[in-house]
């Protein structure tokens, strides 16, 4: 197993489609549904065993959540803030773009 190339909060966006994110979630290994695989056409699904994350996403039109393997991703440089509604929920934005997790209270 390897570890994660990318962590929570780091503002990455996919290699080949137009569309960038903040990550959530991160899984060691592909863990999503068979239908999910199959619906990715063979000769671009990437492979099972590497890290795949979560986004808040978005492109030009929307926002939505991704499910993206390392493969697919790379850092975004262009500081832009990531509007994808939920973000204010789970992170607090730092001053160089990247985001950490809002502190959650223990009850």
């Amino acid at each position: 197993m390897r570890t994660a190339k990318f962590k929570i909060g780091q503002v990455v966006r996919h290699r080949i489609y137009p569309f960038r994110g903040v990550i959530f979630d991160v899984d060691p290994t592909f863990n999503n549904t068979e239908e999910w695989w199959n619906a990715i056409p063979e000769d671009v699904r990437p492979r099972r065993d590497q890290p795949f994350y979560h986004l808040l996403a978005e492109n030009e039109e929307t926002e939505y959540v991704a499910y993206v393997s390392e493969q697919n991703l790379e850092v975004d440089v262009t500081g832009e803030p990531v509007r994808h509604p939920q973000v204010e929920e789970i992170f607090e934005e730092q001053s160089d773009g990247s985001y950490i997790p809002r502190s959650v209270g223990m009850h």
